[in-house]
């Protein structure tokens, strides 16, 4: 029996994760997951590519806010988990690849905090729920579907098994963390979710719409906020490489609203094709 063993969420792109033992499904993801973003001046995302020290930003759920701490410091911040904005408050344009996007700015006390983290200036953003970032059509099932500020899809679904398999060729183990997915699951075999389509967890439905390519991010550390060399991806490289793309895990669009939770039972009720 297959088995959701762990949930995360990264409610501000590119920063630390959070483990729960239930989540709400909405209509862009799991709630408050990636609907915080760093920005540059210009409004394009900022991540830990280009800045691995974001990693050692870890947030946390502390009833109606969200707490930001610096572990290398143990200075924090907070914001409002469900913020509330008027016209009079801020808004810009925000860039996320491809997408661009309307978001509120949370706050210059904030941004400054950021900022001085990073040692140049940046904006926190929020996006708010009329701003609609469409998934990829050429992936989407309706054609309706939204997304968050995740890099392409609401979803991110990886085996244990799959992991397993990864460090049995690596001469230093790695955790699951590296890959930032959603929802973890155990008692299958390795990469079986390359294949699943349809498939419930509890009496959710989603569909599993493309592999996720990996890239650089998988190379740093988490818990060091920096990169560790060229692992995964070289030993990945090997064995996981189609159209000279490196993949580890499965993207997904949820068609329900509910929640789920760990130890919720999987049920694969279709599979497809790499």
């Amino acid at each position: 029996m297959l088995l959701l063993s762990q949930i995360y969420i990264y409610p501000i792109k590119s920063l630390g994760g959070i483990s729960l033992q239930n989540a709400k499904l909405t209509d862009r993801g799991l709630q408050y997951d990636r609907r915080w973003m760093l920005t540059d001046g210009n409004g394009l995302l900022i991540t830990q590519r280009e800045y691995p020290r974001l990693a050692l930003l870890q947030p946390e759920i502390v009833e109606d806010k969200i707490e930001i701490t610096n572990r290398e410091t143990g200075e924090l911040i907070q914001i409002e988990l469900n913020p509330v904005f008027s016209s009079e408050n801020k808004k810009m344009q925000v860039t996320v690849w491809d997408d661009t996007m309307e978001a509120f700015t949370v706050g210059q006390e904030v941004s400054n905090w950021f900022s001085k983290f990073l040692n140049f200036t940046v904006h926190l953003v929020y996006m708010p729920d009329e701003s609609h970032r469409k998934v990829d059509s050429r992936y989407a099932i309706t054609g309706t579907e939204i997304n968050s500020f995740s890099d392409a899809y609401p979803f991110l679904i990886i085996g244990q098994s799959s992991l397993d398999d990864l460090n049995a060729r690596l001469e230093v183990q790695l955790p699951m963390n590296r890959f930032r997915p959603n929802f973890v699951f155990t008692n299958g075999e390795a990469f079986e979710e390359d294949h699943w389509k349809n498939f419930k967890i509890g009496n959710l439905s989603f569909v599993g719409v493309k592999p996720c390519d990996r890239c650089v991010m998988t190379t740093i550390d988490q818990e060091k906020g920096i990169s560790s060399g060229k692992e995964p991806l070289k030993t990945l490289a090997k064995y996981r490489n189609f159209g000279n793309k490196v993949l580890f895990g499965q993207n997904v669009i949820g068609m329900s609203l509910g929640m789920v939770a760990v130890g919720d039972e999987i049920e694969v009720l279709s599979r497809s094709k790499i």
